[in-house]
Order: structure tokens, then sequence, then C-alpha cells
């Protein structure tokens, strides 16, 4: 099978595992304050019942960015997640945006950018990340988008690993252009953590 089509259920996946991964990632960051003892058991338990239960777990949080693991009936999936810290214009209704950055070692897929926008993006309408001083461009499905030219998914991943921020620009069908801003701190320690649950 093709690397769309995983995508394209990765997509789906992504959105109901982002709606319930953000209200587990806040509630644990509000409930208590972090300690690594309870942070190794917490994610001995969390990566036990991932396996039980196919749900994702948070296993380990990383400066602004949770790293989750889900255990499908046939593949491992371990991901990146995090929630932009500024979204502009603030006064627009909108769904919450994720970005993901995913292993799925039994479909031999490595560090796979996704992005929900949390709203309808217009029909081949320009999506653009930036980070670092480079810029990517990305595709655009409804609520989703991947990066256009899959060869430079690498050298994206490596600029955010060095990079502070990442902007997210995208137009909405509604002909809104909005700026999604995320803090890219943690997040090479929680990629680390990816390659350490699904190498």
């Amino acid at each position: 099978m093709s690397r769309p089509f995983f995508r394209s259920v990765f997509a789906v996946l992504s959105l109901a595992f982002g709606l319930s991964l953000l209200l587990t990632h806040q509630a644990s960051s509000k409930a208590k304050p972090k300690a690594k003892t309870a942070n190794a058991e917490q994610s001995g338990a969390a990566g036990g019942d991932a396996k039980k239960t196919g749900k994702p777990q948070q296993v380990a949080s990383y400066g602004d960015w949770g790293v989750f693991v889900a255990q499908g009936e046939k593949s491992k999936t371990c991901y990146a997640l995090a929630t932009p810290k500024e979204r502009n214009p603030s006064g627009l209704s909108r769904d919450p945006a994720y970005v993901f950055i995913a292993n799925r070692p039994g479909e031999k897929i490595r560090n796979e950018v996704s992005i929900i926008m949390g709203f309808p993006v217009k029909e081949d309408g320009a999506v653009r990340a930036e980070t670092g001083g480079s810029g990517f461009d990305f595709v655009a499905k409804g609520t989703n988008a991947w990066i256009k030219n899959q060869a430079e998914e690498p050298r994206f991943v490596e600029a955010l690993k060095k990079g502070s921020k990442l902007i997210v620009k995208a137009p909405s069908l509604k002909g809104h252009v909005t700026t999604d801003s995320y803090s890219l701190a943690g997040l090479a320690q929680a990629l680390e953590k990816v390659d350490k649950e699904c190498p």
C-alpha cells in the first residue's frame, strides 16, 4: 500500500487521538508537578496500557511536547505532539490545532509530520510552515496538512529540532489567513523518546 493511503488513515486516527490527548496532556500538566521517578513509573504503566487497550497513552513530556504510544492491531505508533502557543487572528472560532511527528515501524514510516489545523483549509490553499529561517510548503485536505515534498521531510524535522519556534500559516475556507505559533522547546528530546519507543 502507498504512503498516501497511510497518511489518510493516520489523519483520521490523529484527529481522534489529538482531541483526547490534549485533554490528557493538559490534565496531567495541571494535576501535579513532574517528578522523574513518578514519570518513569507512569511511563511503564502507560506503555502497558497502550499495549492492552490500543488507546494512545502519554509516556513522557519534554518542554512543550508530549510523547504518546498507541498499539494498533498490527502495528505500534509513537509520536510527539504539541499545540500552538499562539493563534492569530485571535478572535476566530476554531477547533484545537496540533502538530504530530510520528513513527510507525510496522509501515516503515519515520518522522512523518502531520498538522491538524483546527479548521477546513481552503482547497488548493497555500499552507506554509516556517522555522529557523527555512520555509516548507504543505498540502492540505480538509483540516489536515502534510509536507508537500516528502523528500524534504527529514530536512524539515532537523530544522524543527534546531529551531525555537514553528510558524504555520494557512487560508481557511472562509478566506481568513491564520497563523499558529508552536514552541519547539523539548522537541529534540521528545523525538529521541519516540525513536526509542518505536525504533
